[in-house]
């Protein structure tokens, strides 16, 4: 089984966010990047458990630069077979897609994994859009995976239960919270890294759809009042006539 697992990088949740060029760029100066952690804890790790099982080889693809290789190093680190970096800049969903879509319709893969999302942009759009470019099944926030033959079983969370659907391979699926539990690279797994192949590609030509008018960053909290537990009048007074919630 070809396997294609999607990662990208994700500030660490600790970083400063800050902003330039009039709030049209995001200042990356000191920002500490990190695999994104829903590629990597459970599209990567669901996709390294079914190698295992199957066999076969599992292909990790991000869009980025140089700078990059760090974290596509870890991903290797955690047990991939070999990466691949499309060198551009993910300027939107779309164009990350497009260039994922074109390399996976060139070299057969059976299977491609996404992480829900990105813990930065929260959009869950690429997987989708990966399906779509290729002309392939999709199945977001899966939950859990399983293959027979050329047959996928999937489960679903939705209100009230779970939902369980089926596929027929190749196929994209976006991997949610209970696909799989992270995994720690090890000394020898760091070490077999830096040795495994890393192939870079030339960026297809894809139009943009988007551009970033501005950034912001939320509100700051207000402050807080604190209230006797013993005075419920005050409380309700607050919540009624303050924050009219009631």
């Amino acid at each position: 089984m070809k396997i294609l697992v999607c990662i990208s990088k994700s500030p660490d949740t600790t970083s400063k966010i800050a902003f330039t060029d009039g709030n049209k760029q995001f200042d990356e100066n000191g920002v500490q990047y990190i695999v994104n952690p829903y590629d990597e804890w459970y599209a990567l790790v669901r996709g390294l458990e079914l190698k295992e099982t199957l066999g076969g080889n599992l292909t990790i693809i991000t869009v980025g630069n140089a700078a990059d290789e760090a974290i596509i190093r870890k991903a290797l680190a955690i047990g991939a077979d070999d990466a691949v970096r499309i060198d551009a800049d993910p300027k939107d969903a779309y164009f990350t897609a497009v260039q994922i879509a074109d390399y996976a319709k060139a070299n057969g893969f059976d299977l491609i994994l996404t992480g829900k999302e990105t813990i930065n942009y929260n959009g869950s759009q690429v997987a989708g859009m990966i399906a779509e470019a290729m002309d392939l099944p999709f199945v977001s926030l899966a939950t859990k995976l399983d293959i027979n033959g050329t047959t996928a079983r999937m489960e679903q969370e939705i209100v009230g239960g779970v939902q369980v659907v089926e596929a027929n391979l190749p196929l994209v699926v976006s991997c949610a919270k209970g696909m799989a539990e992270q995994r720690i690279p090890n000394m020898r797994g760091i070490m077999a890294a830096r040795t495994k192949p890393l192939t870079v590609v030339a960026p297809s030509s894809t139009e943009d759809l988007t551009a970033y008018a501005e950034y912001g960053l939320p509100a700051p909290k207000s402050a807080v009042k604190m209230i006797d537990p013993n005075n419920m009048d005050e409380l309700v007074a607050l919540l009624h006539n303050e924050a009219k919630v009631i």
